[in-house]
């Protein structure tokens, strides 16, 4: 289980190693553009169910943390669905990873 890290206070944001990973790709590649953007994505039953956002641009302070050793393999679909979830006027809302396509 990673942790996104956010703000001065270190507000703690959990998300499995490989939904982080993913999500650090789209976040910094917006960042990187100075865009900034709404994020926002269901709570976990154990957080008190409901959803949350928070507002990131180029001045946030953002630590993704992973707790595993090994980056996962990168899903370019995933990142197409985030990254298009990213530039609507909602901004960035966390949606699982796509279930990959069954052969015909």
């Amino acid at each position: 289980m990673g942790i996104l890290l956010y703000g001065a206070s270190g507000t703690e944001i959990p998300f499995d190693d490989r939904a982080l990973a993913h999500l650090q790709i789209v976040i910094t590649a917006k960042l990187r553009r100075r865009e900034g953007f709404v994020f926002s994505w269901t709570n976990a039953p154990g957080a008190g169910s409901g959803r949350s956002a928070i507002w990131l641009d180029p001045s946030s302070t953002l630590f993704f943390r992973y707790f595993g050793s090994r980056p996962p393999v990168i899903n370019r679909e995933w990142i197409e669905v985030l990254a298009a979830s990213s530039n609507n006027p909602a901004g960035l809302s966390f949606s699982p990873e796509p279930e990959p396509p069954s052969a015909p």
